[in-house]
């Protein structure tokens, strides 16, 4: 672990370069052609992520109920991603959450620098994920931040400017924590658990929590690069707050990098590793990237819902038989999330390489 008290070389700020005018970007930040984004031919319109209407999930209606309910199986197990609306987070208090940040990247370099971060715990600001030195780096500098438990919460460590920053977040992120628990109930009971299963097979009220807000600055040139590289997300869940004017995640599906077209007021919400190990693949974690543009800067926050990091994950019991055996060996989150912090995104290499021999 001492391979990540620092980056291996110094950090360059997206931003910054973006800013200069530069007209073409530099080598660290070109992809493999095979990497690459084919900006006009990846728009599929005739294939769209699902959009969910969670008004009836606990509602007194048992038929909307159940359609409600089928509608995130079938989300969860056909896509791995699909987008919520009434969902029971204020809407104003999602306005100002985004707005807050995109202020805070606007922010003179030097006072963004005091947070600058290390690969030790990535809380703070920073420019790039993975410790490979020399390395072919993303179009995008963020803010990662710890929420639950709340022994890890250090309000300290949040920025103190814009002076509403600190107060927002601890807001945000209450509404969405409970939404994060109403979407694991209603996946349990999908996978015929019992409805608080993946809630305490995570640890109950030790599950934790991060923020990433994610800053793309413009791109001269968006065809050679990409925002963030292919990856599924570690944890259990992710709940993105999407930038409401540019589209810029594209999801894998069928072998084909769909751009999600951002519903009004809605969230995405993604499927995480360790719902599709405890799943033993019934749900899937799925691969997605970010594109860049050359006209606009996006801005994007991304709440990670994850387990308490010490405990062991595996297949629920309940899901494994003869002809179904358990595909994936015990390991703790702690361990797993080692892998990203010191690798990067690596498309799905790691859940891969978790397969049992069995």
């Amino acid at each position: 672990m001492n391979r990540l008290m620092s980056w291996p070389e110094p950090v360059v700020r997206v931003q910054s370069l973006s800013e200069n005018g530069i007209g073409t970007i530099p080598d660290r930040y070109i992809k493999p052609i095979s990497d690459r984004p084919a900006l006009k031919s990846e728009i599929h319109d005739h294939l769209e992520v699902p959009v969910i209407d969670l008004q009836n999930l606990f509602g007194k209606d048992p038929a909307l109920h159940q359609e409600t309910s089928r509608r995130i199986s079938s989300a969860c197990r056909d896509w791995g991603f699909f987008q919520v609306v009434n969902h029971g987070v204020s809407h104003e208090l999602m306005k100002r959450t985004l707005a807050v940040w995109r202020d805070f990247f606007e922010l003179p370099l030097e006072v963004k620098q005091q947070y600058a971060n290390s690969p030790s715990t990535y809380e703070g600001y920073g420019s790039r994920l993975g410790i490979e030195k020399g390395a072919i780096l993303d179009w995008s500098d963020y803010f990662f931040l710890n929420y639950l438990p709340v022994t890890l919460r250090n309000q300290s460590k949040w920025p103190a400017q814009p002076v509403s920053c600190r107060e927002l977040v601890a807001k945000y992120g209450a509404q969405v924590t409970k939404l994060c628990g109403r979407l694991l109930k209603a996946m349990a009971i999908n996978l015929e658990l019992k409805e608080d299963y993946l809630q305490n097979a995570f640890g109950g009220d030790e599950m934790g929590a991060c923020l990433r807000a994610n800053f793309y600055p413009k791109c001269p040139q968006p065809e050679l690069t990409l925002g963030l590289s292919s990856h599924s997300d570690p944890g259990a869940i992710t709940i993105l707050l999407p930038d409401p004017d540019v589209a810029g995640l594209q999801v894998l599906k069928g072998g084909k990098w769909i751009t999600v077209k951002p519903f009004p007021n809605a969230f995405i919400v993604n499927v995480g590793d360790q719902i599709q190990v405890l799943s033993n693949a019934n749900y899937k974690s799925v691969e997605h990237r970010v594109i860049v543009n050359s006209e606009k800067d996006r801005v994007s926050l991304a709440f990670f819902y994850n387990p308490k990091s010490d405990l062991l994950i595996e297949p629920a019991k309940e899901l494994v038989n003869e002809d179904q055996p358990a595909l994936y060996k015990p390991m703790t989150y702690d361990e797993y999330r080692v892998y990203i912090r010191m690798n990067g995104p690596c498309g799905k290499t790691q859940i891969e390489s978790m397969k049992s021999n069995r």
